[in-house]
């Protein structure tokens, strides 16, 4: 079982939102509370790709330079970079610059838009993956469970890359289809009064 640490303002926390200045406000505010924002979504699961083989530090840190070079994350708009914007981007020193990971970006958001195309949203296609939280296992304890492996596989199925079971996993813990945080953790009860009153897209609540 994770134990919490206490912050200095007294809250207990999940010990790995003290591993660096950026990430208490992003654990108490943005990670596992529900998303079904398609931008957003598709933001998570890029940064997530970019962030194989680095650490999330890295990333968060450089998350608005990512969203000003990605055009916030539109799908719509990415799905229209060229091979000119591919060598731009690896000429932007506030990003990754990483070409596979980069034009995994673009053929990603191609592959967004076929989705939206097909099922409607993104959105209502990732949340039919979430899992029935009595299944889980106990917070911060695996790395991907049945549910990430079987929405990797049809991301994968459907033409998506750098979305490994690994990578899909930690997407679903920070966009809330799953509560996370550690027994303890004051955010944990936060999450799960947001999840009891999300409205699930794609289906009544």
């Amino acid at each position: 079982m994770i134990s919490t640490m206490p912050g200095s303002d007294g809250k207990p926390r999940c010990p790995w939102s003290y591993a660096a200045p950026d990430f208490l406000e992003y654990h108490d505010t943005e990670w596992g509370m529900p998303v079904t924002d398609d931008h957003r979504l598709f933001e998570k699961l890029c940064l997530e790709g970019f962030q194989s083989g680095l650490s999330w530090r890295t990333i968060l840190s450089k998350r608005e330079n990512f969203r000003a070079a990605f055009r916030g994350f539109d799908f719509d708009r990415v799905a229209r970079f060229t091979s000119r914007d591919v060598e731009r981007l690896l000429g932007d020193e506030g990003i990754v610059r990483h070409r596979g990971k980069i034009e995994a970006v673009i053929n990603n958001a191609q592959r967004a838009r076929e989705l939206v195309r097909q099922e409607g949203s993104l959105a209502a296609f990732v949340w039919r993956y979430e899992p029935d939280a009595r299944t889980l296992a106990r917070p911060q304890t695996v790395s991907t469970s049945v549910e990430a492996i079987a929405l990797s596989k049809e991301l994968k199925t459907r033409g998506w890359k750098f979305v490994g079971p690994t990578t899909v996993y930690a997407f679903m813990q920070a966009m809330g289809l799953i509560n996370d945080h550690a027994e303890g953790c004051f955010v944990r009860a936060k999450v799960e009064r947001a999840r009891l009153e999300f409205m699930r897209p794609g289906r009544p609540n």
